[in-house]
């Protein structure tokens, strides 16, 4: 009897196990299956403010698109502490998979190749559309190889532009605006005569714009080796006749009252934007806080340049940062950072962040994107941040690509302090940075990876 039962039951046991599982799919027996949880992405990030909260809505928006994936973004301090959290994170094994980092940090992120993945090969294993072509090149350029590889997404870049008190620069009958050094100077001494403001001109990332940018836009390089592209055995070049020249003529407008030094990096705005300052050369990010606070009328107009110095102007070089993905994640999880930096790269997406926020947009659809909408027309000067970008780059101003950057930075900063002080010239403060910073280089050359 036991083995016909036996029997039986085997020939129904399909069967059952069949009308089972149809069941228990259909949610019967009061029973669901869990729905399956989305892939997580970290991404780190250093934006405070404002900036923060835009980034942490463009997040959100991402993960209510679509459920397969959630990124989840983390405020891990200023960029130098991010980058020495992503350090010791990686070495844990538990590193983000997005990391933001500043430009200056790029020859390093560049040179750990076992930390990093390629951006452009993270979107092609993905199966996500990726086109170079499409990326501002001065922009793009930046962060790619010289076998043309891009390595970072560059999420929010910026460039150096010039704000101008248009009332100010009325009231002391300054009737056009300046657009070379010699205007400029001009103007604040008219602004300083007629007691229009406290101060003629004052400038932000000092470093970045009066000898990085100023290069680049002089068509002049900043370092050897392509400033830095060609290999990490760069050295600084920051010392010619030009150079001396505009941090002189700097010098000699501190000491007439005409230029303010406010601090080593987005300090100065406030003293702009307070109508302390008549004219400032600053990050086209700094647009959306002047237009807040500035209780008076104000322009943006192109850096100034030396209308003598052939080449000039070329294009400024970009700042910012770029979004770094890390080594060692699932294939699923790089199909989620894909898929992220596809939704951030839409002109929808690219074009609403340039607006708001005065980063660049990415893509050339982007800019024509925010053309077509009127926002250029309704605010002048927004456009041209991407004027400058919008040339096809030199060796010599397509970027600056060097070793221990930050610290090279810090070495400019204390010698140009120095020369506003009165402590030294031009000349003396540009040997020594030269000197200075060739030492950060041999440091860092000693232990890069190409």
């Amino acid at each position: 009897m036991s083995t016909t039962n036996s029997g039986t039951a085997g020939k129904y046991r399909p069967q059952v196990y069949a009308f089972v599982a149809a069941a228990l799919l259909a949610g019967g027996f009061g029973w669901t299956a869990p729905a399956r949880a989305a892939v997580e992405v970290q991404w780190w990030h250093s934006m405070t403010g404002a900036l923060g909260d835009r980034l942490a809505n463009l997040a959100d928006r991402f993960n209510k698109s679509q459920s397969e994936y959630k990124v989840v973004p983390v405020f891990k301090g200023s960029y130098p502490e991010s980058m020495a959290a992503a350090v010791a994170a990686f070495r844990a094994g538990n590193a983000p998979h997005i990391l933001q980092v500043f430009e200056v940090g790029t020859a390093t992120m560049m040179s750990s190749k076992g930390a990093i993945v390629p951006v452009e090969q993270v979107m092609k294993d993905a199966g996500e559309k990726f086109d170079r072509a499409a990326y501002i090149p001065a922009v793009a350029g930046y962060y790619t190889t010289r076998k043309g590889e891009m390595l970072s997404f560059p999420f929010n870049s910026s460039t150096t532009v010039f704000y101008y008190n248009k009332d100010a620069l009325a009231k002391a009958g300054v009737t056009k605006v300046p657009e070379t050094w010699n205007e400029v100077t001009a103007a604040a001494a008219k602004v300083k005569a007629a007691g229009a403001t406290s101060c003629g001109f004052t400038t932000g990332w000092q470093s970045w714009v009066q000898l990085e940018s100023f290069s680049a836009w002089h068509n002049v390089p900043v370092a050897t080796a392509n400033n830095g592209f060609d290999s990490p055995s760069a050295r600084m070049l920051v010392n010619t006749p030009l150079h001396v020249r505009h941090i002189s003529n700097m010098s000699d407008w501190a000491k007439r009252g005409w230029f303010t030094y406010a601090g080593r990096r987005n300090e100065p705005e406030a003293k702009f934007f307070s109508g302390e300052c008549a004219m400032l050369t600053s990050s086209s990010a700094a647009y959306a806080n002047i237009k807040r606070n500035a209780k008076f009328n104000f322009g943006i107009g192109k850096l100034p340049y030396y209308n003598d110095v052939k080449g000039a102007p070329q294009n400024t070089i970009i700042g910012g940062a770029s979004l770094w993905v890390m080594s060692g994640k699932k294939k699923e999880e790089y199909k989620g950072v894909a898929r992220f930096f596809s939704f951030l790269s839409s002109p929808a997406i690219q074009a609403e962040w340039h607006q708001e926020t005065g980063y660049l947009p990415l893509t050339v659809a982007a800019y024509e994107q925010t053309k077509k909408s009127g926002f250029y027309e309704k605010n002048p000067g927004t456009d041209v941040s991407v004027q400058q970008m919008l040339i096809k780059t030199t060796d010599k101003s397509r970027g600056i690509r060097l070793g221990n950057f930050v610290q090279i930075r810090d070495v400019v900063d204390e010698e140009l302090e120095g020369v506003w002080a009165g402590k030294q010239d031009a000349k003396t403060a540009l040997d020594k940075i030269v000197s200075r910073a060739n030492e950060q280089l041999i440091r860092f050359e000693r232990t890069a990876k190409e």
